[in-house]
């Protein structure tokens, strides 16, 4: 079983038991694959203290969906990579192992040999993953000792795009790296690119890093993309500016 968090097509065949998960723009449903509800994921997320901490609505979530720590979970999307990320780095958390599909169903020729789906839900393990969770009131106390790594665009960085929050800005110090620029097209790109690229916003190497966006999903692709590049601290605030804003004691630049 692999434990790289990004695949190629070409690989599925040699990965072990997989089970294939697709995550949809719209009500798209690939035949061969089970689909996410990630509307109703992204709403009950917003609706709890850290994103994840209703571990039984994930667990029943997840049964539903026949996923097993016995078998790889490989998710995809229309090859935006973005929410393929958000639900990697959801499941990865939960200690199941899974990985995303770089550059999403256009790459997917043919569909692979899969196990069979899981019968029962399985013990979900939070923070079991090599990619952690904080949630804004860790991240205030911890807030001098880790790296910031902002994912959004330059001008919601700058507070020139509010998108809806009541300030603007970015947190104190944070590096940013607009989650786009991780991607050649449909691809993550190369881990030495990446490696590159984190170096050169003064993400260091070896120390603790936090991703956060607005409200996720690009934080989730930015973790991917900083484990690609050999980071091995990372933790995602899953709620991200959306949620540090709305709390006027959190600091801003």
């Amino acid at each position: 079983m692999s434990n790289s968090p990004i695949v190629a097509a070409a690989q599925l065949a040699d990965l072990g038991p997989l089970r294939l998960l697709y995550v949809p723009t719209a009500e798209e449903r690939p035949a061969g694959m089970a689909v996410v509800p990630i509307h109703d994921w992204i709403a009950t997320a917003k609706q709890s203290d850290t994103g994840l901490d209703d571990v039984a609505y994930w667990q029943d979530q997840i049964g539903r969906l026949g996923l097993t720590q016995d078998a790889l979970t490989v998710v995809l999307d229309n090859g935006g990579m973005t929410e393929a990320a958000r639900v990697w780095f959801i499941l990865q958390y939960f200690g199941l192992p899974a990985a995303v599909l770089n550059g999403g169903l256009p790459e997917l020729r043919t569909l692979p040999t899969q196990a069979t789906p899981g019968t029962s839900a399985p013990d979900l393990r939070p923070g079991a993953g090599a990619v952690g969770l904080i949630g804004r009131q860790e991240l205030k106390v911890a807030l001098q000792s880790v790296q910031i790594f902002d994912a959004r665009t330059a001008a919601e960085f700058e507070g020139e795009d509010l998108k809806g929050n009541k300030r603007g800005g970015h947190l104190p110090g944070a590096a940013h790296i607009d989650h786009r620029d991780f991607l050649d097209g449909r691809h993550l790109r190369p881990a030495s690119e990446l490696a590159q690229m984190l170096a050169d916003a003064e993400v260091r190497s070896g120390a603790p890093v936090v991703t956060h966006c607005q409200g996720g999903g690009r934080a989730a692709l930015a973790a991917l993309a900083a484990v690609a590049a050999g980071q091995e601290d990372v933790r995602v605030y899953y709620l991200s500016f959306g949620d540090w804003a709305a709390d006027e004691s959190c600091p801003l630049e």
